[in-house]
């Protein structure tokens, strides 16, 4: 019985430290409240291997309290404020299953997304939130009766992001040439970030062109993600980006298992050799991307 269930047991355990990096790199999108364990201790745990900054995310109200929260009682963490692009049709549309964060949810209509954006635009304001998202558009989990909900949510998260110039964060999914169109039609902010890239060749180029970053996740190790690692090769190197998305994405070996800041070694030694530059380089540049984009003293 002991042997038949080792395997389970190794597919929910932590995966080990990697190798700590020489130069140290911040993880420029995380979701702490998501992960399991004290924020002290995943702190710790990623300044051990060179991990010494991370971007708590907000993705609905109460992720975007708990990362402004959070950013201010630790001088290492930065925070980002949204609705994610799922969260907008809940709030319009209901959540009649309760399993968002929020519980179960009557539609709330406009007025409620309206409402739910005033308070992200005061939380916008703060100084230790130094971005708006995630907000943008997802075909994959939201259908056809979702995306006026989402398209006027990300519209406004672009407002908001300009009247209080901070990076605005792309959550983009199944949906390139639409979040490009929208940026283009709303003017964009004066820092874009496309997390977890998820384009080809020709996306990287149109970020490229427009001076978009561009963050790569764990899933840039895939077997199957030859296209990111393609995308990555044409990339430029002031433009780059890492990040976890933990607890998601976590990086091969280890996909499955739980993701966290203290694993973006394994990605950025990934990307550096699908780019073909050696480690350090590649991490002090994104070391001083990530401080450039959202506006901390690297």
């Amino acid at each position: 019985m002991a042997a038949q269930g080792t395997p389970k047991q190794d597919k929910a355990a932590a995966p080990p430290l990697p190798e700590p990096l020489r130069v140290p790199v911040a993880d420029s999108h995380t979701h702490l409240d998501m992960q399991d364990g004290t924020v002290e201790d995943a702190l710790a745990k990623a300044a051990s291997v060179g991990v010494n900054t991370v971007v708590q995310v907000g993705c609905d109200l109460a992720g975007s309290r708990w990362a402004a929260n959070t950013a201010a009682a630790h001088e290492n963490v930065h925070a980002t404020v949204a609705l994610h692009p799922n969260e907008a049709p809940r709030i319009v549309h209901g959540d009649p299953d309760g399993w968002s964060r929020q519980g179960a949810r009557q539609p709330g209509g406009l007025a409620a997304l309206d409402a739910a954006l005033e308070e992200i635009a005061t939380l916008a304001a703060l100084p230790q939130v130094r971005g708006v998202g995630e907000t943008g558009l997802d075909y994959f989990r939201t259908g056809p009766e979702g995306v006026e909900a989402q398209t006027y949510s990300f519209r406004r998260h672009i407002e908001i992001a300009k009247r209080h110039d901070k990076a605005l964060v792309i959550h983009d999914r199944d949906a390139h040439a639409d979040v490009l169109r929208v940026l283009e039609e709303e003017g964009a902010p004066r820092t874009v970030v496309f997390h977890c890239f998820s384009g080809d060749q020709e996306m990287a180029k149109a970020c490229a062109e427009a001076g978009y970053y561009m963050s790569f996740a764990g899933n840039v190790t895939f077997k199957s993600a030859q296209p990111l690692r393609d995308a990555l090769t044409v990339a430029p190197l002031d433009l780059l980006l890492v990040e976890t998305d933990a607890p998601f994405l976590t990086p091969a070996p280890y996909r499955g298992r739980p993701n966290a800041p203290y694993l973006i070694p394994v990605t950025l030694r990934a990307m550096a050799e699908a780019k073909g530059v050696e480690e350090d380089e590649l991490a002090a540049a994104i070391a001083a991307n990530t401080a450039r984009a959202f506006g901390y003293a690297p």
